[in-house]
């Protein structure tokens, strides 16, 4: 085989076009490759990879830059290369993905999809606009809210999670503080503060909640229109109330409650519903409880061209589609950083003895599912696999919290408190590193103004103290 043959790919691919002549699709394609992740066209070659040539010279090709350059905007300039096989010329035109985008060529605009051209929608051009403006729908002003559409107690309520978070006392009026974080700008409200702040009833953050017998019959509801933080606490509150509780016999003298599914990966999934679904997406997500599966469905494909293959080896770059609400998830101490979360859904249902989730992308959105289902051969009552372990230290915690409540009832805590303190304290335990807003997911979704009460109660007992630093928020740790 001739060594040059090697230049030509044995077929058409994402960034890898073949055309037998010079036309307009050549155009085409070298659009929706600057759209895209960039890519070459063979020209002189059929679509099946045979060699076909062409007849050209150094004016021809200049002539192809020249038309090429005034039919796209902005303007494409391709890299140029020809070579012969078996004595045939081939010219190859090859652009990289463009910085600014989209791209057209007459005013309309392809993106590259495997080894075809598609017409983007408005949908699409949007996205690609705002990447390049390094910005996201949820910082743009919303022409339809005021500031009267938003709650200020709800803003102080975020302003105390953030000191919390950061362990400092924030000197600034609720106003104040919306313009320095960018949600508010020159006394406008943007998308994402109306989701994050809504008044009362929002009406485009529908979540509809269910407890399904079959896929048809449901047997409980709730449909959720209200702010973002808000609809986090009441759909973890709702799935809390379906889910089952198993009764583990350890060697202790007590037994051990286990829920069947483990709450810290469901709501890692249900803050990465809230925080990555396509808002402008009219349809609802969807939560479904089966007696089997939970079904997560969030409006809004994958993002920033990442694929399911990605997600799951871990593999690419973590882009948000909003940047806004996701500054503030971070701020809050919701989500500690960007791109971690499927990984980290993945880790907590192997660590709790469960099968694997499903990750899907359908009907223009993406779903995960839980299962119910245990992984094979796996024996959950065995420390090897860290949950028997886990659920004797869940006894242990249990035996201490008592011993430590005991000695200090002296100190004036009533009797109601106690339960409350001890499931505390065997949540710090069993999730070390856990900072206080993430505590109210493992606690029947108790406020965290409760939480911060009780936290302080046990640190006059000496039971805990903080460890980490300020800046990061740090976290809670039982001391020996």
């Amino acid at each position: 085989m001739n060594s040059s043959l090697q230049r030509i790919p044995p077929n058409e691919s994402d960034q890898v076009e073949f055309k037998t002549s010079y036309n307009d699709e050549v155009i085409v394609s070298l659009v929706a490759f600057s759209n895209t992740k960039g890519g070459s066209v063979y020209i002189g070659v059929t679509d099946k990879g045979e060699v076909k040539g062409l007849q050209t010279g150094a004016e021809t090709i200049q002539g192809w830059i020249n038309d090429i350059k005034n039919k796209t905007n902005p303007a494409l300039i391709p890299d140029v290369d020809t070579f012969e096989v078996q004595d045939k010329l081939i010219a190859v035109l090859s652009i990289g993905e463009y910085p600014i985008k989209p791209v057209s060529i007459k005013g309309r605009h392809y993106k590259r999809v495997a080894n075809s051209n598609h017409l983007m929608s408005i949908d699409e051009l949007t996205n690609e606009h705002l990447k390049t403006l390094n910005s996201s729908w949820d910082y743009y002003l919303d022409p339809n809210h005021s500031m009267e559409s938003i709650s200020l107690d709800k803003v102080k309520r975020f302003i105390r999670s953030v000191e919390q978070q950061k362990q400092a006392k924030l000197e600034m009026e609720p106003l104040q503080f919306l313009e320095k974080m960018e949600i508010v700008r020159n006394e406008r409200l943007t998308f994402g503060g109306y989701l994050m702040f809504a008044n009362d009833y929002c009406s485009i953050s529908d979540v509809q909640v269910g407890r399904f017998k079959s896929p048809t019959l449901i047997i409980d509801s709730i449909s959720l229109s209200s702010d973002l933080f808000s609809e986090i606490d009441e759909i973890m509150a709702f799935i809390r109330k379906h889910l089952m509780v198993e009764y583990i016999i350890t060697g202790e003298p007590m037994h051990t409650e286990r829920f069947d599914y483990p709450l810290d990966a469901i709501r890692e999934v249900v803050q990465n519903m809230i925080l990555h679904r396509d808002y402008r997406d009219s349809s609802a997500s969807i939560v479904k409880i089966f007696d089997d599966r939970m079904e997560f469905f969030n409006p809004g494909a994958l993002y920033g061209g990442i694929t399911i293959e990605n997600l799951l080896t871990g593999n690419y770059s973590s882009k948000t589609r909003n940047k806004l609400i996701a500054k503030a998830f971070k701020e809050s101490g919701l989500i500690e950083r960007d791109g971690s979360g499927i990984m980290r859904i993945r880790r907590i249902c192997r660590d709790y003895g469960m099968k694997d989730p499903l990750f899907q992308e359908i009907q223009q959105g993406f779903m995960v599912t839980l299962f119910k289902e245990k992984a094979k051969h796996v024996d959950y009552r065995k420390a090897g696999d860290k949950v028997g372990e886990t659920l004797t230290q869940n006894q242990k915690v249990r035996e201490e919290s008592n011993a430590g409540i005991n000695e200090g009832s002296n100190a004036g805590i009533n009797e109601g408190l106690n339960e409350g303190l001890k499931s505390l304290l065997v949540q710090v335990k069993l999730h070390p590193g856990t900072q206080t807003n993430s505590l109210s997911g493992f606690l029947n979704s108790r406020s965290t103004k409760t939480i911060e009460r009780q936290i302080g109660i046990l640190i006059k007992m000496g039971l805990i103290e903080h460890r980490g630093s300020k800046k990061t928020g740090g976290y809670w740790e039982i001391l020996n």
